[in-house]
């Protein structure tokens, strides 16, 4: 049987001769639970109606609740009931049109976009966008007067479309999907299918291709298969059944979108979205860690119209800035005079309203303890750079100077690093975060929490080996059997 289900209200709404893929009445579907027990299906609503409370409405519901894969969601018919719901959307949408219509008067007042394929020629991007926001097969977006943008979207039903527009349908369901899927499903019989979101072009990436590799060999054993998917392939995400995103992650990048939409399909994430509004912003972490009770140097959050007077008798000499959302060290400067001080605050007040300054802690390490779901993993210590303070040395035009590392048990740390990072855990989430830690003759103390921590086979898994891959393959699977049963978990993945 195919890959695919199509579910129609009436016979000739796509008739089974227009389609290689299964048609199914979706009264059919809604009235036998045990269908598909074994497998799950890629599932296109194409009902008349996505009302609430609709059969189609109950369709992509229950879908969901069964386990099965299906477009669109019931989450996306809501958003789409009400322009109030999607208006978030519009803004970005308006932006792609007008970059790919310099000329909105040669447009039609209506557009017709099928599974991301405009009507019209020029809008490509225009038409993925859309569909990246809301994966419904066919939508009408009505246009503003000349200048004005988007008025109206609002999904159609297929058993409207005649003549040359479905033809023009029929055309973009096919191209969508023969994307390879059943051919990648054929060759591997996994249970379970893992998206890993990577970028090939990124400098240092959380990840290396060989720690990857290991990951897929490891997945590939526990019944588990690893896609690797990149960042302009929103639109197939979909297809599997779990995200892992091994891109530095940002709320203003690819990164927040895939991890968004897998939580609209109901994937597990790592990371999500939360996480990563929590982790990636400093101004964030300095109050929930002040209100959560753990340890952090003194830190203060600092506006481009507060005086910096005093601020080096509150914190010490020397003082390190930081921009609320650097990563890998940047953005992070150790200042040692008023003068140096005030120039780097005003370099940096150029992209962001807020500030952080903080104490300097001096180490010959930071410990790095990673922590999935409540639970340390690896204990690492992550040494400064050659002749510098931090353990990355960024160089204008030369490759990154880095320290070296030393892995340790977590039984074989110290008892105070794994409480306090545990600690600091618990107040982001139950996902995988790499809290960074000073440990000085006056305490532990929490320097930052990271969203997606380097994972490397050689490094954060020195100790564990395989057994850090087969963490997070069971993190995901545990997630996942309780979206489908038990029974239906690999043995080899519940283990």
């Amino acid at each position: 049987m195919s890959d695919w289900l199509i579910l129609v209200e009436f016979p000739n709404d796509l008739a089974q001769h227009e389609t290689p893929h299964k048609v199914l009445r979706v009264r059919d579907y809604l009235a036998n639970p045990a269908l598909f027990t074994q497998r799950r299906p890629n599932i296109l609503n194409l009902a008349r109606s996505y009302g609430y409370q609709t059969q189609g409405y109950y369709a992509s519901l229950l879908a969901e609740a069964r386990g099965h894969r299906i477009a669109p969601t019931a989450q996306t018919m809501v958003e789409l009931s009400r322009k109030s719901l999607y208006a978030q959307a519009l803004p970005e949408l308006n932006a792609a049109l007008a970059r790919e219509c310099r000329d909105p008067s040669s447009l039609p007042s209506t557009l017709t976009i099928a599974f991301g394929r405009v009507d019209q020629a020029g809008l490509t991007r225009f038409g993925k966008l859309l569909f990246d926001w809301f994966r419904v097969p066919v939508l009408e977006v009505s246009l503003g007067k000349a200048g004005q943008g988007i008025d109206r979207i609002r999904p159609l039903a297929p058993n409207s479309l005649k003549g040359e527009v479905r033809a023009f349908f029929l055309d973009a369901l096919e191209t969508y999907t023969q994307r390879g899927w059943s051919d990648r499903k054929e060759r591997s019989p996994a249970r379970w299918s893992l998206a890993v979101l990577t970028d090939p072009a990124e400098d240092m990436p959380p990840s290396k291709p060989a720690s990857l590799k290991r990951l897929a060999s490891v997945a590939a054993r526990m019944g588990v298969e690893v896609a690797f998917i990149g960042p302009n392939d929103l639109a197939s995400l979909a297809e599997y059944d779990a995200l892992f995103i091994r891109m530095t992650t940002a709320i203003d990048n690819v990164t927040y979108r895939f991890a968004r939409r897998a939580e609209q399909e109901g994937m597990p994430v790592i990371d999500d979205t939360a996480s990563m509004i929590r982790c990636t912003n400093k101004v964030f972490l300095k109050e929930l860690l002040e209100l959560g009770g753990v340890a952090a140097p003194r830190t203060e959050v600092i506006d481009e119209n507060q005086p910096l007077d005093g601020l080096m008798d509150r914190l010490g000499t020397p003082v390190v800035l930081k921009a609320p959302d650097g990563s890998f060290s940047r953005s992070v400067h150790k200042v040692s005079t008023e003068a140096d001080l005030k120039m780097r605050a005003k370099q940096l007040f150029e992209d962001t309203a807020l500030i952080i300054a903080q104490e300097y802690l001096p180490t010959s390490f930071d410990w790095r303890v990673g922590v999935l779901d409540g639970e340390a993993l690896f204990a690492c210590q992550y040494k400064m750079a050659k002749g510098h303070w931090q353990i990355i040395k960024h160089r204008e035009g030369a490759k990154s100077l880095e320290g070296g590392s030393a892995t340790f048990d977590v039984v074989d740390a110290p008892a105070a690093v794994i409480e306090t990072a545990l600690a600091a855990a618990r107040l982001i989430g139950s996902g995988l975060y790499g809290i960074d830690l000073k440990e000085t003759p006056e305490g532990v103390y929490v320097i930052e929490i990271n969203d997606n921590p380097n994972l490397e086979s050689d490094v954060e898994g020195l100790v564990l080996k395989d057994r850090l891959w087969e963490s997070i393959i069971r993190w995901f699977a545990r997630r996942l059997e309780t979206r489908i049963g038990l029974s239906a978990l690999p043995a080899q993945a519940r283990t």
